[in-house]
């Protein structure tokens, strides 16, 4: 999965952190797909787990700062995504702790993670873009 400029949003701190979910879930899934023991695979595992419950936190509370900033219209929709999201990453996290560390989990996880993220970015967060550069352009009017 490559990070691509035609997913900047136009904000350089949540760009950096799209760039850096996209970097982490790269290596991610790049680990889950390698020849490697599963033993060998857990490690980077329980960091992204660990890392995604953190982090992604931090970037959508930047995100929503920036729709309330701008007066995004669909910002109470798209803060339930990320709700969303931060649920379903804690769930995955609790039942992986409690499965022994079951594979299949997260190579369920690692599917709708990759494809959440893009479609995400590159659609839903693109959005919050197009409407901050229309709403920049009426002001320079």
């Amino acid at each position: 999965m490559i990070w691509r400029e035609k997913y900047n949003v136009g904000v350089p701190e949540i760009d950096t952190q799209h760039e850096e979910l996209f970097a982490r879930v790269t290596a991610f899934v790049e680990t889950l797909r390698s020849d490697k023991e599963w033993s060998e695979k857990v490690s980077q595992v329980n960091e992204t787990l660990s890392f995604m419950k953190d982090y992604v936190v931090i970037h959508f509370q930047d995100e929503e700062a920036y729709q309330a900033e701008i007066g995004y219209p669909e910002a109470a929709a798209h803060k339930k995504v990320h709700n969303d999201m931060v649920a379903y990453v804690g769930t995955v996290s609790e039942q992986y702790e409690k499965t022994g560390y079951e594979e299949v989990l997260i190579q369920q996880f690692a599917g709708k993670l990759l494809a959440w993220l893009i479609n995400h970015v590159a659609a839903d967060d693109q959005k919050i873009a197009n409407y901050a550069r229309k709403k920049e352009a009426e002001q320079n009017e």
